[in-house]
């Protein structure tokens, strides 16, 4: 039996049709080369920017003061 080693990432992506960027924290198994294999079925309909090691906490995203503009005004 063989064992899957899993990983916790932060996935940064868009989501089809969408400009705001968005990121998850999952865990995945990874190959024995330890590359995180994300399944297709989470990649449909979006667009991933990067996969990050562990738990990443986000500061500031694009948009993020656009939005706090309009809220504003």
């Amino acid at each position: 039996m063989v064992d899957v080693q899993r990983r916790t990432v932060t996935v940064i992506y868009y989501r089809e049709g969408s400009l705001e960027l968005v990121h998850e924290v999952l865990d995945f198994d990874e190959n024995k080369n330890g590359r995180v294999i994300i399944p297709e079925l989470y990649k449909e309909h979006k667009s991933i920017i990067a996969v990050c090691d562990g738990e990443v906490e986000i500061l500031n995203k694009v948009g993020d003061r656009i939005l706090s503009v309009d809220f504003v005004a």
